[in-house]
């Protein structure tokens, strides 16, 4: 299976650095020279792809607008499977399916990252226990779908999730895109002037991700607009109902905190439902 890696940042590098442990070895392309060299250098991919068509695989790793573009721009092999590692898949299934694609289109969104972006930060490791989202339609081709599974499996992921573009981005605005919003807010309280020593375990876990790139996040944020503003609505009114409670006092205070620590405890329980299907891999 000959398989290409295009954009290598962080989740770029990484998948070929899973994929070389896992026995294959991926091409690379890259829109600036730099980490494509570093790559070469260290052997994350095999050589720099020129062209695209010779390839049974191309992941495309490059942010939403710029996904589209490659796509669109390029040409693949008859039957190729071609798929990206997007933070939005409706946006994604539209444009891809704008047009007739002599390739299969497979969606897929790595639930794993870190603080830090570039090549230079990629590990093999990354996916190791982390969910790998693959997202279907109606034109899903079932067989890229299951080669994809199956790479995403030898990558090291530990579950993969399967479900709609509409489920994926609904879900991500309340887990992924909510929380670095909450991180980029809560930071620029004046209080954070001067609390060194005042910080533990909570407040890291509060600022981890408010560094992020505002260039890819925002292009995140609009792509999925209309569920992400759903989410910071209902998350607005959560705190002005426990700024009430504080105000009325601390019997009325507890019992919107219990409603809250019992809301998560039963989210915890797992679940598997008709529009969504989980699978768990055995540990390497």
């Amino acid at each position: 299976m000959k398989i290409c890696v295009a954009g290598l940042g962080l989740i770029g590098g990484s998948i070929c650095m899973a994929l070389r442990r896992a026995g294959y070895g991926a091409d690379g392309w890259n829109r600036s020279a730099a980490p494509l060299e570093f790559a070469l250098e260290k052997g994350i991919i095999c050589s720099a792809a020129k062209s695209f068509e010779g390839y049974d695989v191309v992941f495309v790793c490059l942010p939403p607008r710029a996904a589209v573009t490659f796509i669109n721009s390029n040409t693949f092999k008859d039957g190729a499977i071609v798929s990206d590692i997007c933070g939005v898949k409706q946006f994604m299934e539209r444009e891809v399916y704008a047009i007739p694609r002599n390739f299969y289109y497979v969606g897929t969104h790595p639930m794993a990252g870190k603080e830090v972006s570039s090549v230079y930060n990629a590990c093999e490791t990354l996916f190791d226990g982390a969910s790998m989202v693959i997202t279907s339609c109606e034109k899903t081709n079932p067989a890229a779908r299951d080669t994809i599974a199956k790479l995403t499996r030898e990558m090291g992921f530990k579950k993969m999730v399967e479900c709609s573009a509409a489920v994926h981005d609904r879900k991500i605005a309340y887990t992924s895109q909510l929380a670095h919003i909450v991180s980029n807010a809560y930071v620029k309280d004046e209080e954070i002037e001067s609390c060194s020593g005042f910080t533990g375990g909570s407040f890291q876990d509060m600022t981890r991700i408010a560094g992020v790139d505002e260039g890819v996040w925002s292009e995140l944020y609009m792509l999925n607009r209309e569920n992400l503003s759903a989410r910071i609505r209902e998350l607005c009114e959560h705190l002005s109902e426990i700024g009430r409670a504080i105000e009325e006092g601390e019997d009325k205070l507890r019992g919107v905190l219990r409603c809250g620590r019992e809301r998560f405890s039963r989210s915890m329980e797992n679940y598997s439902g008709e529009d969504i299907k989980i699978t768990e891999f055995p540990s390497r």
